[in-house]
């Protein structure tokens, strides 16, 4: 299925939100998911379904200052 990640258009086989983070080698920590204007709570990844068109924002923590 298609999916907009940040704004791009990316073919996926995952069916949650769990399984993308993995297909796209996401770290375990660090990272927060938005599906459709919405964050997702992480607990909530694995049962969380993806539907075709559906759009998602990525935001990885940055340290610096």
């Amino acid at each position: 299925m298609k999916v907009l990640i940040n704004n791009k258009e990316v073919e996926t086989e995952a069916s949650t939100l769990s399984q993308l983070t993995n297909e796209l080698s996401l770290p375990a920590q660090g990272i927060a998911v938005a599906v459709n204007n919405r964050m997702v709570p992480r607990m909530e990844w694995t049962n969380y379904a993806l539907s075709e068109g559906i759009s998602i924002v990525i935001i990885k923590a940055a340290c610096g200052g």
